[in-house]
């Protein structure tokens, strides 16, 4: 009986120590970035920043325990319909942990996560995700040098759409 409390006792400091590694928190958030960014602005939850003088922002909640590194691309009135099919493939395919998204009238390169799980390579690593997918946008759409398989052919040009006419 002694060794099993022993070993239980082990067993609950090595995960507890494991778990409290992982404990990010906007301090050690906003430490992070300042020390990889060009400059950095903290205001609220926001955190504004330029990552190889490109914008990117960083907005948390630690009451909803989430995260999201955002960099604005281009305003929606200058996209074409074939970028907006290129991020959705690229999306599928070799935007990887960030994602193309649009939102107040911007395409944006997004990563969400959630906030205390972050470690601090994941946060250097979505930067530079962030980063790269914003200046690829409108060539190879893509975050990284990866790419998962599959039909990954940019859209040059849209085909007329061919209707179904149903009896």
């Amino acid at each position: 009986m002694k060794k099993y409390r022993l070993v239980m006792l082990f067993v609950y400091f090595c995960a507890s120590t494991i778990m409290s590694a992982q404990e990010m928190n906007p301090k050690d958030l906003s430490r992070i970035i300042s020390k990889i960014s060009d400059t950095s602005i903290t205001t609220g939850n926001t955190i504004r920043f330029a990552y190889k003088q490109r914008p990117l922002i960083c907005v948390y909640d630690e009451n909803a325990n989430r995260m999201r590194i955002i960099s604005p691309i281009v305003e929606t009135k200058d996209l074409e319909e074939k970028h907006l099919l290129n991020a959705l493939v690229a999306n599928f395919h070799s935007a990887l942990d960030i994602k193309y998204a649009l939102s107040d009238e911007v395409m944006w390169a997004v990563f969400i996560h959630p906030l205390r799980e972050l470690t601090e390579h994941q946060v250097t690593d979505a930067i530079n995700q962030v980063y790269t997918a914003s200046i690829t946008f409108g060539s190879t759409y893509s975050s990284t040098n990866l790419v998962f398989p599959g039909n990954t052919k940019k859209i040059d040009s849209i085909k007329p759409k061919k209707l179904i006419k149903r009896s």
